[in-house]
């Protein structure tokens, strides 16, 4: 029996989810995907993302592929799953791809976004699941830091425990600051070839606390030198994070 790859692109608010992958202490989005094909083709059928966001990460641009047999491979896959998925995911696009692609490994590039509010006395209640209140922020400083982060370097010291890993380097491509539509909300979007474990997160963690005048900027180098996540600041809260685009 011969089988077609179809390619997904998926947007998805990761507040009610325990992130990406299947899990048996709740809900998950590669579940509640792999539960809807299951429906349609009558068998089980396995999703593969292009990366693992965590509990509460959102996504605009996450990216997925799965095989089907040729006889079910043209009904409309985006109408079918959106009918099927909760309210909280979306099927953006679906394409059909050769069977030499992978979400995760034909991946060049990936972005993610991180949002951080920088009024100090409130925050709209309808962004709250969105973003992560710091107050201000100095943006010289900010913009600053993260041009030590630029190119290569090894990340050990931005990496969470959990999912091991043979090679700590990677390469940051861009980072980027801007306004969000909302004037208390300060855009963060980093651009690299690949993420270790909660990078992003560990990365907003340092972005506010250069930020906030609580790090020197000259510490960063030593950080990034010894390797060691004790030495960086605490991990920034999931609920700012989205992965925004997948290059491949």
């Amino acid at each position: 029996m011969s089988l077609q790859r179809i390619k997904l692109t998926l947007a998805y608010i990761g507040t009610n989810f325990c992130g990406w992958q299947v899990q048996k202490n709740g809900p998950t989005i590669q579940g509640a995907l792999e539960e809807a094909i299951a429906r349609i083709c009558q068998q089980p059928i396995r999703v593969h993302g292009s990366g693992r966001t965590d509990a509460g990460v959102h996504a605009l641009g996450q990216v997925a592929h799965f095989d089907v047999p040729d006889d079910k491979a043209h009904i409309p896959w985006q109408k079918a799953l959106n009918s099927l998925l909760p309210e909280d995911i979306s099927v953006l696009k679906v394409e059909f791809v050769s069977d030499d692609f992978h979400a995760r490994y034909s991946a060049r590039s990936k972005t993610y976004t991180y949002t951080f509010w920088t009024e100090k006395k409130y925050v709209l209640p309808w962004r709250k699941d969105y973003v992560w209140p710091v107050g201000h922020l100095d943006l010289d400083l900010i913009k600053k830091a993260s041009n030590y982060l630029l190119g290569e370097h090894d990340f050990k010291s931005f990496m969470n425990v959990g999912t091991p890993v043979q090679n700590t380097v990677r390469t940051i491509y861009k980072i980027d600051f801007k306004a969000g539509f909302y004037p208390q909300e300060l855009i963060m979007s980093v651009q690299a070839n690949g993420f270790l474990k909660q990078m992003v997160r560990n990365i907003a963690g340092l972005i506010k606390c250069i930020g906030k005048k609580k790090f020197h900027l000259q510490e960063i180098k030593n950080i990034l030198h010894k390797k060691d996540r004790t030495l960086a600041p605490a991990t920034a809260p999931a609920r700012g994070l989205c992965l925004e685009k997948v290059e491949y």
